[in-house]
């Protein structure tokens, strides 16, 4: 009798692991259901947002074709290399309105109800979004690092040739850079070995101003080595000047060719770890770092906004659908192109004023990493 009741519960047992075992089952076939719909959604979302951003792209090169050497194909060029990082900007967008995509489609065939009967909470089923959004993620860091600099840099140099222009941070005023005894001006940079337009100013350990050297242009001939061309030397001793004229002069240059080069590049073109070093050096040489700590950070807030849009568009879902899938995106297009806009003035009018860039670029996710959190609450 004994046996028959351990054999019995031993019975027992082995059909609640069996039970257990095909739930599990079950909802991982549903789980992979759902992350598969979310790809779908994210694929969707990308091909209507990134042929958009890179049509507006084209539409503004256009207006340059005809101007040196520049054609139609090079625009057409300029605009291919620019999509990773077009693609870059636009993935908190496409967290957003991909996962309405998916989830939205899924409640509107009422296969989010049968999940939720089949004893899936709201919790798990966000899961499978959020476990795609992390892969995400993943790519755009990647991008960012090691695809996207390169090739919108290479796409600004090539614009530049064509166009014949140089490259510069602003009309007529060059490019400035320091060190601690020298203070160094660019007029601007013909290509990687040749710069116009060179002013030195060289100063003591008391700040006041030694020799002013003036040049007409620059060979970069090596790492140290800058050979300055028609050359007009200041040198201040007390109350006199002396000048010197000389047709060449060798100068022991504090830049190598790849600063110069990140000098001239936009902040947002650089990588993150390019972004860092150049922050370091701006700052060890009590230059303003701001814009490219600016662009830094919004590199990570870029990330956090996009989990906060993943965040954001659970609620649409779960919330009532009586409205329609279609009046959801719209809304939810509506909350991305304002949250984009919001963002922008507030990095515009935040490097104006000089506030700290982490906060500048963190407080826009952020804030909506909380209103998704609160209105996750209130929906669950």
């Amino acid at each position: 009798m004994v046996a028959g009741i351990a054999h019995g519960v031993r019975t027992r047992h082995l059909c609640d692991n069996h039970q257990e075992t095909k739930a599990g089952s079950l909802i991982m076939v549903i789980y992979r259901y759902i992350a598969y719909q979310v790809q779908i959604g994210f694929m969707i979302a990308i091909a209507i947002l990134l042929p958009l951003f890179s049509f507006f792209d084209l539409l503004d090169q256009l207006d340059d074709v005809g101007r040196g050497t520049y054609r139609v194909h090079d625009a057409f060029w300029y605009t291919a290399l620019l999509l990773p990082r077009r693609f870059i900007q636009i993935a908190p967008f496409v967290a957003l309105l991909g996962t309405v995509i998916a989830l939205g489609k899924l409640a509107v065939h009422s296969e989010l109800i049968a999940m939720r009967v089949a004893g899936l909470s709201p919790l798990r089923i966000s899961l499978a979004p959020l476990s795609i959004g992390m892969v995400l993620l993943l790519s755009v860091a990647a991008l960012e690092q090691f695809v996207a600099p390169q090739l919108q840099q290479k796409a600004i140099t090539l614009r530049a040739l064509a166009l014949e222009q140089s490259a510069e941070l602003g009309k007529n005023l060059g490019i400035w850079t320091r060190n601690e005894k020298n203070i160094l001006r660019i007029g601007h940079m013909l290509h990687t070995k040749k710069a116009i337009g060179i002013e030195i100013l060289q100063i003591d350990q008391e700040g006041f101003l030694q020799t002013h050297t003036l040049a007409e242009s620059a060979d970069i001939v090596n790492d140290d080595i800058w050979r300055l061309n028609n050359v007009v030397i200041r040198t201040f001793s007390g109350d006199q000047i002396t000048i010197q004229h000389a047709d060449f002069l060798d100068w022991p240059s504090f830049l190598n060719p790849e600063d110069v080069l990140t000098l001239t590049k936009p902040p947002e073109s650089l990588s993150p770890v390019e972004l860092v070093r150049h922050v370091e050096f701006l700052r060890s040489t009590s230059q303003d770092a701001d814009a490219y700590a600016l662009a830094l950070w919004r590199k990570v807030g870029s990330a956090f906004m996009t989990i906060a849009m993943l965040l954001l568009s659970i609620p649409f879902v779960f919330g009532s659908i009586r409205t329609g899938l279609s009046n959801k995106l719209v809304f939810a297009a509506l909350i991305g192109v304002a949250v984009y806009l919001i963002d922008q003035i507030i990095a515009n009018v935040g490097l104006i004023l000089h506030v700290n860039p982490a906060a500048i670029a963190l407080v826009p996710s952020l804030t909506m990493i909380i209103v998704a959190n609160v209105w996750l609450r209130r929906t669950f």
